[in-house]
């Protein structure tokens, strides 16, 4: 048991201070990007003059937009919009934000500082998606299940996934009574976000990305939050009416025909759809962009919370996959900010491109960041708006 304390311990320590802990190990780690260069989008380049930071000590936030034109999400440890590390503070609570990226307003639907309704349940979330104008989200616990492990006073981000289901925008949640385990060698998922209500679907299924942890017996006491090596993500799909039936109702990517279509099977049979052997993060983002046609997926790579991050983009939601954008130790996510004056330290484990906030031909984006500040900097909603430099043809 001390043994588990102390590295329960080490484990927050790095996850809150991973900046000031990089040595020569981490700079002499191999980052090369594990898929080509795109050959749509040439670079990315952010305005810094426009980067916007709220809800200082809430992490997380990863947005959906919904049925009624709002932007839906939830965030970690705080006090959501107008809240801080310790006001107000909620393990999990979900906001609304209304308005354009350069003028938008965010409201705290359930938890945090004057919330609209009470905090419904604990835990952490990565992936929130509207769907036929009901909100679903992966959630995953951040206390024990005294019936799964009642000897265990841990938390343990990586035992299992649970699915939340609100009919009306967050203000009130409902469980499915079924999960994905550990054992089931996949963690911490997010939604394959496809703008308004889900509309620009390709099929009538919702995706999902699940990680696949390093390894299915170590508890996060033992690993800590940290990148996944060999990292690896599964795909998984659902009928859209079928979102919350259970288990069965999910087929997983399986693997490519000889003529390149995809397969889907069970759960047994699931296929790595993206790999990195410099390591997953063990958050990851997912969307579609209309305008390009592209399909985005960011996560952290080589070590958590050190700005670190790769995005990827693909023709279809398991590829082939190429590199948009790949932040490395010596071109850290955020080394220079041109225009902003905030503070700053590279801790970012989290980003996500902002579905509503897209211009009509894919070009303008709005990014939305998290990091590890500890109640400070970049653990808060941060926003910074963006532009897409695409090849010539």
């Amino acid at each position: 048991m001390k043994k588990r304390i102390l590295l329960t311990a080490v484990a927050s320590l790095l996850f809150n201070f991973a900046p000031l802990t990089s040595g020569a190990a981490a700079v002499n780690e191999p980052e090369t990007a594990p898929y080509p260069a795109s050959q749509v989008i040439a670079d990315i380049v952010l305005d810094w003059s426009t980067h916007r930071r709220e809800a200082q000590g809430s992490d997380n936030w990863q947005l959906t937009w919904a049925d009624d034109n709002q932007l839906y999400g939830a965030w970690g440890d705080g006090g959501g919009f107008g809240g801080t590390n310790l006001n107000s503070r909620a393990r999990l609570g979900y906001a609304r934000i209304e308005g354009g990226w350069n003028n938008y307003r965010g409201y705290n639907v359930s938890g945090g500082f004057n919330a609209e309704h009470p905090v419904m349940s604990n835990g952490k979330s990565w992936g929130t998606i509207s769907v036929g104008g009901v909100l679903y989200s992966w959630v995953i616990p951040d206390e024990p299940d005294p019936l799964d492990e009642p000897n265990d006073s841990h938390r343990d981000h990586y035992r299992y996934i649970e699915l939340n289901r609100s009919t009306d925008h967050g203000a009130t949640w409902t469980k499915a009574p079924w999960r994905w385990w550990r054992e089931d060698n996949v963690i911490i998922p997010t939604f394959l976000v496809n703008g308004r209500d889900n509309a620009g679907a390709r099929d009538g299924y919702v995706y999902s990305y699940f990680i696949r942890p390093r390894d299915v017996n170590l508890t996060q006491s033992e690993l800590g939050l940290s990148v996944q090596k060999p990292g690896a993500l599964f795909l998984a799909r659902v009928r859209k009416t079928q979102i919350d039936a259970g288990r069965d109702a999910y087929e997983w990517f399986a693997g490519l025909t000889a003529d390149g279509r995809p397969t889907w099977g069970p759960l047994s049979s699931k296929h790595p759809v993206l790999e990195d052997s410099n390591g997953v993060g063990w958050c990851v983002s997912a969307s579609f962009n209309p305008g390009l046609g592209r399909y985005f997926v960011a996560t952290q790579h080589s070590i958590t919370s050190q700005s670190r991050l790769g995005i990827f983009d693909a023709p279809t939601p398991w590829g082939p996959w190429t590199t948009v954008k790949y932040w490395t130790d010596s071109d850290r996510f955020g080394a220079q900010r041109p225009g902003s004056e905030l503070p700053w330290r590279d801790n970012i484990f989290f980003l996500s491109f902002v579905p509503k906030w897209l211009s009509a031909d894919g070009r303008d984006f709005t990014l939305s960041f998290t990091g590890a500040g500890g109640g400070k900097d970049n653990d808060s909603f941060n926003t910074v708006r963006g532009q897409f430099k695409l090849r010539a043809k």
